[in-house]
């Protein structure tokens, strides 16, 4: 579940006092705020006299923002590594959520892994944004794909940026064949992924077969849909004409790295 929202502003006050007393600040008196940014994913907060705070020092702050057009608050009530990153530059967030009878809830639903957490994520356009500094679940594309390695901000064993592959990976994920932000999957499918990189290696289970090549663009080409239920070959084929004769059995893995696939997957045909 992708939380899209705009981050305005920080309440350091009291519920920031061990973190704001770290850096010798007065507990009375709040300190100014510079600005506030996103490294990977932790907040980066700098004060107005140049000391700074990082994500696990915020536990407990409040952050002014704007999410879905209104103002909102979102506290900050903890912060972890991801034990499953094997970079050590993944923090995870549990974001909370202001309810209507004054209590927090946790704004993030459990991911495949049963976490309930998120992290900021600094986008730069593209799936379902125009850019700028997003929250993101660990249960949605974007959180998932940088769990699965794809970090849009480091680079790959090639020494090239990992971008356009998390951005692959998104497509992929939401099963958007199209590259036009139509989702064709459903919640719960199994998907296996893989890459040129070798940061993620397919499982090969034997109920799965190959299902499609993406790149930030969309799938290249596609073998078979992996929700039958919600749309067939020959009707992405006339809705995305970019997959007109690229369906079917022409759909191979070998047929996709021609024709510039960044990741592959399989799932049950």
């Amino acid at each position: 579940m992708l939380r899209r929202v705009l981050l305005v502003g920080l309440a350091i006050g009291g519920a920031l006092a061990g973190a704001v007393s770290a850096f010798e600040v007065a507990a009375q008196s709040s300190p100014a705020v510079s600005s506030i940014s996103v490294e990977g994913t932790e907040i980066v907060v700098t004060l107005a006299d140049g000391r700074g705070l990082r994500s696990k020092d915020l536990v407990g702050a409040t952050l002014n923002v704007r999410f879905e057009g209104q103002p909102a608050k979102v506290r900050i009530a903890g912060v972890e590594l991801d034990p499953g990153d094997k970079s050590g530059t993944v923090w995870l967030h549990t974001f909370e959520g202001r309810q209507a009878d004054g209590t927090w809830a946790n704004l993030c639903s459990a991911g495949p892994d049963g976490r309930t957490q998120g992290f900021p994520l600094q986008t730069s356009g593209g799936q379902d944004a125009a850019g700028g500094l997003e929250f993101t679940c660990g249960s949605g594309a974007l959180g998932k794909c940088v769990r699965f390695g794809y970090r849009p901000w480091a680079l790959g064993p090639d020494g090239k940026s990992l971008a356009p592959q998390h951005a692959a990976c998104v497509r992929m994920v939401r099963g958007d064949y199209g590259g036009a932000d139509e989702p064709f999957t459903k919640d719960g499918m199994n998907i296996d992924l893989y890459d040129l990189q070798g940061i993620q290696t397919p499982d090969n289970a034997s109920d799965q077969t190959f299902e499609a090549g993406w790149t930030p663009d969309g799938a290249v080409c596609v073998h078979h849909v992996r929700v039958k239920e919600n749309v067939t070959l020959a009707q992405l084929e006339a809705r995305f004409p970019k997959l007109k004769g690229r369906t079917g059995a022409i759909c191979t893995e070998e047929f996709a790295r021609q024709n510039g696939a960044l990741l592959f997957n399989r799932s049950k045909d």
